[in-house]
Protein backbone atom coordinates (compact mmCIF):
# COMPACT_ATOMS: atom_id res chain seq x y z
CA UNK A 1 0.00 0.00 0.00
CA UNK A 2 2.97 2.60 0.79
CA UNK A 3 4.43 1.79 -2.68
CA UNK A 4 1.16 1.60 -4.60
CA UNK A 5 1.09 5.50 -2.96
CA UNK A 6 4.49 6.50 -3.89
CA UNK A 7 3.32 6.13 -7.06
CA UNK A 8 0.30 7.97 -7.11
CA UNK A 9 1.67 10.49 -5.67
CA UNK A 10 4.23 10.40 -8.43
CA UNK A 11 7.55 9.79 -6.30
CA UNK A 12 10.49 9.20 -8.91
CA UNK A 13 13.61 6.82 -8.04
CA UNK A 14 16.98 7.65 -9.24
CA UNK A 15 18.01 4.68 -11.61
CA UNK A 16 21.40 5.35 -10.76
CA UNK A 17 20.88 4.86 -6.73
CA UNK A 18 19.36 1.84 -7.68
CA UNK A 19 22.28 0.31 -9.74
CA UNK A 20 24.50 1.68 -6.58
CA UNK A 21 22.65 -0.67 -3.72
CA UNK A 22 22.93 -3.78 -5.97
CA UNK A 23 26.50 -3.13 -6.77
CA UNK A 24 26.96 -2.80 -2.73
CA UNK A 25 25.24 -6.03 -2.41
CA UNK A 26 27.32 -7.75 -4.91
CA UNK A 27 30.17 -6.67 -3.25
CA UNK A 28 29.38 -9.00 -0.03
CA UNK A 29 30.06 -12.21 -1.86
CA UNK A 30 33.34 -13.08 -2.94
CA UNK A 31 32.18 -13.33 -6.77
CA UNK A 32 29.95 -12.57 -9.50
CA UNK A 33 29.00 -16.83 -9.58
CA UNK A 34 28.27 -16.76 -6.17
CA UNK A 35 25.95 -13.44 -6.05
CA UNK A 36 23.98 -15.04 -8.44
CA UNK A 37 24.20 -18.85 -7.00
CA UNK A 38 22.24 -17.07 -3.93
CA UNK A 39 20.18 -15.36 -5.70
CA UNK A 40 18.98 -18.93 -7.49
CA UNK A 41 18.84 -20.41 -3.81
CA UNK A 42 16.25 -17.78 -3.55
CA UNK A 43 14.33 -18.12 -6.74
CA UNK A 44 15.54 -14.65 -7.40
CA UNK A 45 17.00 -12.83 -10.06
CA UNK A 46 18.84 -9.70 -10.23
CA UNK A 47 15.89 -7.92 -11.91
CA UNK A 48 13.43 -9.15 -8.63
CA UNK A 49 16.37 -7.31 -6.18
CA UNK A 50 16.58 -4.47 -8.22
CA UNK A 51 12.58 -3.93 -8.06
CA UNK A 52 12.82 -4.58 -4.45
CA UNK A 53 15.34 -1.85 -4.21
CA UNK A 54 13.23 0.30 -6.08
CA UNK A 55 9.69 -0.29 -4.54
CA UNK A 56 11.80 0.33 -1.34
CA UNK A 57 13.70 3.41 -2.22
CA UNK A 58 10.00 4.90 -3.26
CA UNK A 59 8.71 3.69 0.22
CA UNK A 60 11.53 5.52 2.21
CA UNK A 61 10.97 8.43 -0.35
CA UNK A 62 7.32 9.02 0.61
CA UNK A 63 7.95 8.68 3.95
CA UNK A 64 10.41 11.05 3.87
CA UNK A 65 8.55 13.83 2.16
CA UNK A 66 5.30 12.90 4.12
CA UNK A 67 6.65 12.67 7.49
CA UNK A 68 10.51 12.89 8.53
CA UNK A 69 10.38 16.83 6.84
CA UNK A 70 7.36 17.45 8.55
CA UNK A 71 7.52 15.91 11.93
CA UNK A 72 9.56 17.87 14.69
CA UNK A 73 10.95 17.26 18.34
CA UNK A 74 11.42 20.05 20.42
CA UNK A 75 14.30 20.60 23.23
CA UNK A 76 11.22 20.38 25.91
CA UNK A 77 10.13 16.85 24.38
CA UNK A 78 14.16 15.86 24.80
CA UNK A 79 14.46 17.18 28.05
CA UNK A 80 11.02 15.57 29.52
CA UNK A 81 11.70 12.51 28.00
CA UNK A 82 15.30 12.88 29.67
CA UNK A 83 13.89 13.53 32.90
CA UNK A 84 11.59 10.98 33.21
CA UNK A 85 13.59 7.77 32.18
CA UNK A 86 16.49 8.73 34.47
CA UNK A 87 17.54 4.63 34.68
CA UNK A 88 17.71 4.97 30.90
CA UNK A 89 20.82 7.31 31.37
CA UNK A 90 22.42 5.31 33.81
CA UNK A 91 26.00 3.78 33.30
CA UNK A 92 27.20 1.15 35.43
CA UNK A 93 30.73 0.66 36.74
CA UNK A 94 33.32 -0.63 34.37
CA UNK A 95 36.99 -1.64 34.02
CA UNK A 96 39.01 -1.81 30.68
CA UNK A 97 41.63 -4.85 31.14
CA UNK A 98 43.92 -7.16 29.26
CA UNK A 99 44.98 -9.76 29.98
CA UNK A 100 47.04 -13.15 28.98
CA UNK A 101 44.98 -16.71 28.69
CA UNK A 102 46.53 -20.14 28.61
CA UNK A 103 43.75 -22.25 27.77
CA UNK A 104 42.95 -25.26 29.37
CA UNK A 105 40.45 -28.08 27.50
CA UNK A 106 38.13 -28.50 30.61
CA UNK A 107 38.31 -32.21 29.68
CA UNK A 108 41.34 -32.45 29.81
CA UNK A 109 43.19 -34.53 32.70
CA UNK A 110 45.14 -33.43 35.72
CA UNK A 111 48.73 -33.10 33.79
CA UNK A 112 47.29 -30.88 31.33
CA UNK A 113 46.09 -28.68 33.88
CA UNK A 114 49.75 -28.65 35.43
CA UNK A 115 50.99 -27.91 32.45
CA UNK A 116 49.31 -25.42 31.43
CA UNK A 117 49.57 -23.79 35.27
CA UNK A 118 53.70 -23.90 34.74
CA UNK A 119 53.21 -22.01 31.60
CA UNK A 120 51.50 -19.29 32.74
CA UNK A 121 53.75 -19.35 36.01
CA UNK A 122 56.44 -18.65 33.38
CA UNK A 123 54.89 -15.75 32.17
CA UNK A 124 54.14 -14.55 35.20
CA UNK A 125 57.55 -14.90 36.21
CA UNK A 126 58.15 -12.33 33.26
CA UNK A 127 55.70 -9.60 34.25
CA UNK A 128 57.60 -9.63 37.70
CA UNK A 129 61.05 -9.55 35.98
CA UNK A 130 60.19 -6.14 34.02
CA UNK A 131 58.62 -7.14 30.95
CA UNK A 132 56.09 -5.71 29.36
CA UNK A 133 51.94 -7.21 29.37
CA UNK A 134 50.89 -6.25 26.21
CA UNK A 135 54.35 -7.54 24.44
CA UNK A 136 54.00 -10.78 26.68
CA UNK A 137 50.16 -10.84 25.52
CA UNK A 138 50.95 -10.57 21.82
CA UNK A 139 53.51 -13.62 22.10
CA UNK A 140 51.76 -15.93 24.63
CA UNK A 141 48.33 -15.88 25.33
CA UNK A 142 45.69 -18.15 23.45
CA UNK A 143 42.74 -15.57 23.51
CA UNK A 144 41.83 -13.61 19.87
CA UNK A 145 42.51 -10.53 21.94
CA UNK A 146 46.57 -11.50 22.23
CA UNK A 147 46.12 -9.46 18.29
CA UNK A 148 45.54 -6.39 20.36
CA UNK A 149 47.72 -7.46 23.28
CA UNK A 150 45.25 -8.68 24.86
CA UNK A 151 43.03 -5.90 25.66
CA UNK A 152 39.24 -6.79 26.04
CA UNK A 153 38.04 -2.95 26.16
CA UNK A 154 35.49 -1.61 28.94
CA UNK A 155 33.18 -4.49 30.27
CA UNK A 156 30.41 -4.20 33.39
CA UNK A 157 29.61 -6.59 36.06
CA UNK A 158 27.88 -9.52 34.39
CA UNK A 159 29.95 -9.74 31.04
CA UNK A 160 32.61 -11.94 31.72
CA UNK A 161 33.20 -15.25 33.92
CA UNK A 162 32.68 -14.29 37.68
CA UNK A 163 36.26 -15.72 38.83
CA UNK A 164 37.66 -13.19 36.03
CA UNK A 165 35.36 -10.23 36.82
CA UNK A 166 36.07 -10.84 40.59
CA UNK A 167 39.64 -10.75 39.84
CA UNK A 168 39.61 -7.11 37.19
CA UNK A 169 36.85 -5.42 39.34
CA UNK A 170 39.15 -5.38 42.76
CA UNK A 171 42.51 -4.22 40.87
CA UNK A 172 43.51 -0.78 40.55
CA UNK A 173 44.23 0.55 37.04
CA UNK A 174 48.13 -0.32 36.33
CA UNK A 175 47.51 -3.51 38.79
CA UNK A 176 48.13 -7.08 37.28
CA UNK A 177 46.57 -10.19 39.57
CA UNK A 178 47.55 -13.14 40.42
CA UNK A 179 47.02 -16.14 38.27
CA UNK A 180 43.27 -16.67 37.96
CA UNK A 181 41.64 -19.79 37.03
CA UNK A 182 38.11 -20.24 34.95
CA UNK A 183 36.77 -22.45 32.59
CA UNK A 184 38.71 -21.20 29.56
CA UNK A 185 42.26 -22.11 31.41
CA UNK A 186 44.46 -19.86 33.41
CA UNK A 187 44.55 -15.75 32.93
CA UNK A 188 46.98 -12.95 34.25
CA UNK A 189 44.62 -9.60 33.98
CA UNK A 190 45.95 -6.54 33.78
CA UNK A 191 43.54 -3.84 34.63
CA UNK A 192 44.28 -0.30 32.59
CA UNK A 193 41.39 1.87 33.73
CA UNK A 194 38.26 2.25 35.53
CA UNK A 195 34.98 4.56 35.26
CA UNK A 196 32.82 4.22 38.33
CA UNK A 197 28.99 4.75 38.13
CA UNK A 198 27.71 7.56 36.60
CA UNK A 199 24.75 9.25 34.45
CA UNK A 200 25.07 10.38 30.85
CA UNK A 201 24.96 14.07 31.28
CA UNK A 202 21.79 15.59 29.44
CA UNK A 203 23.78 17.25 26.98
CA UNK A 204 25.92 14.25 26.09
CA UNK A 205 22.94 12.24 24.90
CA UNK A 206 20.84 15.33 23.39
CA UNK A 207 21.11 15.17 19.91
CA UNK A 208 20.78 11.61 20.06
CA UNK A 209 17.93 11.25 22.24
CA UNK A 210 16.24 13.76 19.84
CA UNK A 211 16.58 11.80 17.06
CA UNK A 212 15.33 8.17 18.83
CA UNK A 213 12.33 10.39 19.43
CA UNK A 214 11.47 11.52 16.14
CA UNK A 215 12.33 8.20 14.61
CA UNK A 216 9.80 7.17 17.14
CA UNK A 217 7.06 9.96 16.11
CA UNK A 218 7.77 8.68 12.49
CA UNK A 219 7.25 4.87 13.39
CA UNK A 220 3.86 5.81 14.96
CA UNK A 221 2.45 8.31 12.03
CA UNK A 222 2.94 5.93 9.21
CA UNK A 223 1.67 3.25 11.32
CA UNK A 224 -1.59 5.63 11.41
CA UNK A 225 -1.23 5.89 7.57
CA UNK A 226 -1.09 2.91 7.04
CA UNK A 227 -3.95 1.99 8.80
CA UNK A 228 -6.14 5.00 7.00
CA UNK A 229 -5.04 3.22 3.65
CA UNK A 230 -5.88 -0.06 4.66
CA UNK A 231 -9.75 1.40 5.72
CA UNK A 232 -9.84 2.94 2.06
CA UNK A 233 -7.67 -0.45 -0.04
CA UNK A 234 -9.31 -3.39 -1.58
CA UNK A 235 -7.38 -5.98 -0.24
CA UNK A 236 -7.58 -9.33 -1.31
CA UNK A 237 -5.75 -12.18 0.99
CA UNK A 238 -4.70 -15.44 -1.20
CA UNK A 239 -3.49 -17.08 1.59
CA UNK A 240 -5.41 -18.26 5.30
CA UNK A 241 -4.54 -16.63 7.65
CA UNK A 242 -2.93 -19.00 10.60
CA UNK A 243 -4.98 -19.62 14.27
Amino acid sequence: MLYQESQKKRIKVDETAVKEQLETLKKRFPSEAEFKNALSERNLSEADVKSQFMRGMAIQKLIDKEFVQKITVSDKEVKAYYDSNPDLFKQPEQVQASHILVKVDPRGDASQKAEARKKIGKIQQKLHKGEDFTALAKEFSQCPSSAKGGDLGYFDWGQMVKPFEDAAFALKPGEVSDIVETKFGYHLIKVVAKKAKSTIAYKDVKDRLGQYLKQEKVKKEVSLYVEKLKQKAKIERFLAEEK
